[in-house]
């Protein structure tokens, strides 16, 4: 599979070359990237730290499984996100490097980010400093501001989707679900019921559709709660009672920090 489009993305999905880097998952990929330990699974593959030979960078190599993304119906949405990935440049968004494939696999070179997710810092420490958390906010927003200002809407952010380097910079990541604007009905909105029960806005479960700027700003408010209270388990409910809790809520209208 090719990227969706882009200069910047190279492929190779001939037999020999296919055969040379799928036989190669624990040397050099592409005669590129150097792969190291598995960082983590998911359900189509896994993540391997790995360095850039060229460059001596630290890299994340995702390694999906085509068949896998097939059988589940995942492979536009695959698509998307990288299309919505290449879209979007921003110092607190991470980075897609390279887009390659074969007839097998799918491998996506990103920024390597070592700190984690922000969920894990929270659960293990609680609620962060208020320096902390605004820091944090500040930069959750101007990416979040990035990307609609470009016509994409994440629709999934919360503190898993959140990384943290080892600068103390926050990094959105996860596009899987994000629509651009284009994606939007003829009444201007999105009806694709998608998102986190506690971080989704109550307008996304209304089935009468919803802006995907102001449902992601609500998820951003949502966030910085959990930031300053340290406490996430009023937000680990099941779907039904999440949307039960903020059915009669209305979405923010405007998002400013000082």
């Amino acid at each position: 599979m090719k990227g969706a489009g882009g200069a910047g993305d190279r492929s190779s999905t001939t037999g020999g070359a296919a055969a040379a880097i799928d036989a190669c998952e624990k040397g050099v990929l592409q005669g590129r990237y150097e792969l190291g330990r598995v960082l983590g699974h998911g359900n189509f593959g896994r993540v391997h730290a790995a360095r850039d030979l060229r460059t001596g960078r630290s890299v994340a190599v995702k390694v999906l499984s085509k068949d896998k993304v097939v059988r589940a119906g995942m492979m536009e949405q695959i698509k998307r996100e990288i299309a919505v990935m290449k879209r979007v440049s921003h110092p607190n968004i991470v980075e897609l490097h390279e887009v390659m494939a074969t007839r097998t696999k799918i491998y996506l070179a990103l920024e390597l980010v070592r700190g984690g997710e922000l969920f894990a810092r929270i659960v293990r420490a609680g609620r962060v400093r208020e320096d902390v958390a605004r820091r944090y906010f500040r930069q959750l927003v101007s990416a979040v501001g990035f990307c609609h200002a470009r016509g994409v809407f994440h629709r999934d952010l919360k503190p898993e989707n959140l990384l943290i380097d080892d600068k103390g910079d926050l990094k959105v990541v996860d596009f899987g679900l994000s629509a651009l604007a284009h994606h939007a009905r003829g009444d201007g909105l999105l009806h694709t019921l998608c998102g986190t029960p506690g971080y989704a806005a109550p307008e996304v479960f209304r089935n009468k559709g919803y802006d995907g700027a102001k449902a992601d700003l609500w998820s951003c408010g949502v966030i910085l709660y959990v930031l300053l209270a340290g406490d996430v388990r009023l937000l680990l409910v099941g779907a039904a009672a999440g949307r039960i809790c903020i059915s009669n809520s209305q979405p923010p209208r405007r998002l400013l920090i000082a």
